[in-house]
């Protein structure tokens, strides 16, 4: 484990990001700024800080739906080759997302057809694995988050919001990439079914996972983040980076 963490998977420096209000006369409203952390391998960053300070854009800033207006988001492939997510190709950007980097959203979306078992079971079949055993193993997953059986052959898309986002997460979780983005991956969520998804993380650590995920309960983030990062928004609109363990 030691040697596993050891490597930096993700180098985030000095990233900023605005928004052209367009219906407002074009006033640039400042998304956030000077947002600097790292994270090895078998780490998970927690991003911290209130509603409205960045902490979602700073997430889709890497995954590369927003573009920035500045600095640098060095991603460690699989190969050893480092590429600039700021930077690179779109090309680039959809083969790391298809490889190596997912972002695991709130919110829950697929095509209503499809059922939950094979929504969970479609990317461990997509890397390869035989479709039988790729069910199998969602099953055994969305039994673990408290789905029931019932409900595996039923398009998720009827489901609570709380039900859906254990499905969303089985989804993200079950062929782990060697990044994975979280946007508070316990929102919603019963004091059950949170501990199971912390364990999930947990697990994915202990396999080299480097994971940046938003949290707002500080009990949930010492029992899984390794690291902090808080951004604070101002009246101004420029965001104020603290970096510091857990637990100071």
């Amino acid at each position: 484990m030691l040697t596993i963490k050891n490597h930096i998977k993700i180098d985030v420096r000095g990233i900023e990001k605005s928004f052209t209000l367009h219906n407002r006369g074009g006033a640039n409203v400042s998304g956030f700024s000077e947002v600097s952390f790292s994270v090895k391998r078998g780490e998970l960053l927690a991003l911290t800080g209130p509603s409205g300070a960045g902490k979602s854009s700073v997430l889709k800033a890497i995954y590369r739906t927003y573009p920035l207006n500045s600095g640098q988001i060095l991603f460690h492939r699989r190969d050893n080759v480092t590429v600039n997510l700021a930077k690179c190709s779109e090309s680039e950007v959809l083969r790391l997302r298809k490889r190596e980097i997912s972002f695991v959203t709130q919110f829950l979306k697929i095509l209503p057809r499809i059922t939950a078992l094979q929504a969970v079971a479609l990317p461990l079949i997509e890397s390869g694995v035989d479709e039988l055993q790729a069910l199998d193993r969602a099953a055994e997953l969305l039994d673990f988050l408290g789905i029931r059986e019932e409900l595996f052959h039923i398009s998720p898309l009827t489901f609570s919001g709380g039900e859906q986002q254990r499905v969303n997460i089985a989804r993200g979780v079950i062929a782990p990439k060697s990044l994975i983005l979280l946007d508070e991956p316990t929102a919603s969520l019963d004091g059950e079914s949170a501990e199971k998804i912390l364990t999930l993380l947990t697990d994915l650590k202990e396999k080299g996972i480097a994971m940046v995920a938003i949290f707002h309960d500080k009990k949930k983030i010492k029992s899984v983040a390794d690291k902090t990062y808080e951004i604070m928004r101002k009246e101004s609109m420029l965001l104020s980076p603290v970096m510091g363990e857990v637990g100071r």
